[in-house]
């Protein structure tokens, strides 16, 4: 089995139908459709209803990931939900994705929390446990409900981020250098505390997601850079050979200095966030599903995925489609 490789057989999303453009925003906190958009890219955002779990967005990004793959819920052995917004501490959102779905009492499920670049990390381990031989088939899904953990009085944090899910079904193939062909992941816990969600101090409210941007910007530029670099220079690739890069959805310019960086032109990086605003560990896969159902991916295409999130986490993929 250490000669197969970990492929995509079908991908999915879903996004809450209620849209929160930055004008609504802007009657209830001091900003401005022009002030986000200028500094974010943003111009709306999807946001589940109250009674929305993060579990319902996670099986409704699956659906579609099975129904394309060909397969049912009964062929999954192997789920993980990358999320930092689960349903209930305990037990895990996977679990109750399995419920839902229906996926097989005998299928492994485990949430991971790498937040923005969640759904990478579950990709790299979905991929481990399948090349291993013991797991056939795996349902990866990167979900959140951030409307839960974000402060709507804090115009630092509210306007950014948004609700969603993005799934994949993965499996294996023989054939030469097809699919995953690596990963670069890291992490650096020294910074923790300028993208958290601490406990809320007695009397406050919360708890809420805080964060000091100027800090994580400079922090996300630099460490997406070098793990796209890297892993290109790992296969020996050149950044002018991907023929798409899918980059986390959360901030237009952080995406922007990473294709001057990489000197690719605009064009070749798939963006949503200005509809879909940051969806932390939704965010790739959410943008993944666009761009295949539309067209951007095609067979034998090199496909760089690559995310900087809290923790401070930060990963790249490499993908032959």
């Amino acid at each position: 089995m250490t000669n197969r490789s970990t492929v995509i057989l079908g991908t999915g999303s879903h996004a809450p139908e209620r849209v929160v453009t930055n004008g609504d925003l802007a009657l209830q906190v001091e900003t401005s459709d022009e002030w986000i958009r200028t500094r974010t890219g943003i111009r709306e955002r999807r946001l589940a209803a109250p009674a929305t779990t993060t579990s319902d967005l996670a099986v409704a990004a699956a659906l579609p990931a099975l129904a394309q793959a060909g397969l049912t819920p009964a062929d999954i052995d192997l789920l993980i939900v990358a999320t930092i917004t689960p349903d209930t501490p305990v037990p895990a959102c996977a679990c109750h994705v399995q419920r839902k779905l229906g996926v097989p009492t005998h299928a492994a499920c485990f949430d991971l929390n790498a937040a923005c670049s969640g759904f990478l990390y579950a990709l790299d381990t979905a991929a481990a446990l399948l090349t291993s031989g013991r797991y056939r088939r795996a349902l990866v899904i990167g979900a959140e409900k951030l409307s839960g953990i974000v402060d709507w009085q804090d115009r630092t944090t509210c306007v950014l981020f948004g609700d969603g899910a993005g799934a994949v079904v993965l499996g294996t193939s023989d054939e030469p250098g097809r699919g995953l062909l690596g990963t670069r992941l890291g992490g650096d816990g020294t910074n923790a505390e300028l993208l958290c969600v601490p406990p809320p101090s007695p009397g406050e409210r919360g708890p809420f997601l805080r964060m000091r941007g100027k800090e994580i910007f400079k922090l996300a530029v630099r460490a997406m850079d070098d793990a796209a670099r890297e892993i290109l220079e790992h296969h020996g690739l050149r950044a002018d050979q991907v023929s798409l890069v899918i980059p986390h959805q959360a901030n237009q310019r952080i995406i922007d200095a990473i294709a001057e960086y990489l000197e690719l032109p605009p064009d070749r990086f798939f963006v949503t966030l200005d509809r879909s605003g940051n969806t932390s560990a939704a965010s790739i896969p959410l943008a993944l599903d666009e761009a295949h159902r539309a067209g951007r991916i095609q067979r034998g295409d090199l496909v760089l995925l690559v995310a900087f999130g809290a923790g401070l986490t930060y990963g790249s993929a490499l993908l032959r489609w």
